[in-house]
């Protein structure tokens, strides 16, 4: 794919595994505080409430962009009462949404990375803020470029506005970007906009949870197992 000069990654489940990084990070926290809870109820929950939220943001521009810290923020406490998780102050909660700004790599999605960024512009395109995108990455040495996210376009993914965006800041034509998701609808909405596609299966992000996105659903243009194998696909 000689033109592409960009490659886009959501980040979410495509290069970290958010479910197994938060679990482990709360169950340790709460053995430390004496806290005996259902996190991986929490964490699932939580993750239930992520695109409803942002989706209301899309919805109602009229009412002023919230980052994504800000919407897990709100919906980690109504969550926890609900299961019955009590006696956390504000700044328990402010620890445990910073969770999401501590999380781990897929094995292969440092290694993969590095190899691709001798060749490519790299960055990703996530609904993260530019505070836990800019965390993330140094918790879990993600070798970027630049970082692209939803606060910079005050807009959520799937609006084209954020791929559109993207592409502009970097200075290239659609064609000459790629966005590498393990999500079949962030790859529909990057399509549209004109950009190349790339499909990483990621078929224990939500672990038994997992309903959707076991495999590509339709001709992206790269299908591949994992990102050291699309590296190798682009001679890197």
């Amino acid at each position: 794919m000689p033109d592409v000069k960009a490659l886009l990654f959501d980040t979410f489940g495509t290069l970290v595994d958010w479910r197994g990084s938060l679990i482990a990070d709360f169950t340790a926290w709460g053995k430390e505080r004496g806290i005996n809870a259902d996190w991986a109820a929490l964490v699932d929950g939580w993750r239930g409430a992520y695109r409803p939220s942002m989706d209301e943001v899309r919805r109602h521009p009229e009412r002023g962009f919230l980052t994504l810290d800000e919407l897990q923020r709100r919906s980690i406490e109504p969550l926890a009462a609900s299961l019955g998780i009590t006696g956390l102050t504000a700044a328990d909660y402010d620890h445990l949404t910073l969770g999401w700004h501590r999380l781990k790599p897929w094995p292969d999605s440092v290694s993969g990375l590095t190899r691709l960024k001798t060749k490519f512009i790299i960055s990703p395109l996530s609904n993260g803020n530019v505070a836990l995108m800019t965390n993330l990455s140094k918790h879990a040495g993600l070798p970027w470029d630049v970082i692209l996210c939803a606060e910079i376009f005050q807009r959520y993914k799937p609006d084209p506005e954020v791929y559109r965006g993207a592409v502009k800041l970097l200075g290239l034509e659609p064609q000459q970007v790629m966005l590498v998701a393990a999500h079949n609808y962030d790859l529909i909405a990057a399509r549209a906009c004109g950009l190349k596609t790339g499909f990483v299966p990621r078929v224990t992000e939500y672990g038994p949870h997992q309903k959707e996105d076991f495999e590509a659903a339709s001709d992206w243009d790269y299908v591949v197992t994992d990102i050291n194998d699309l590296a190798g696909r682009l001679g890197c």
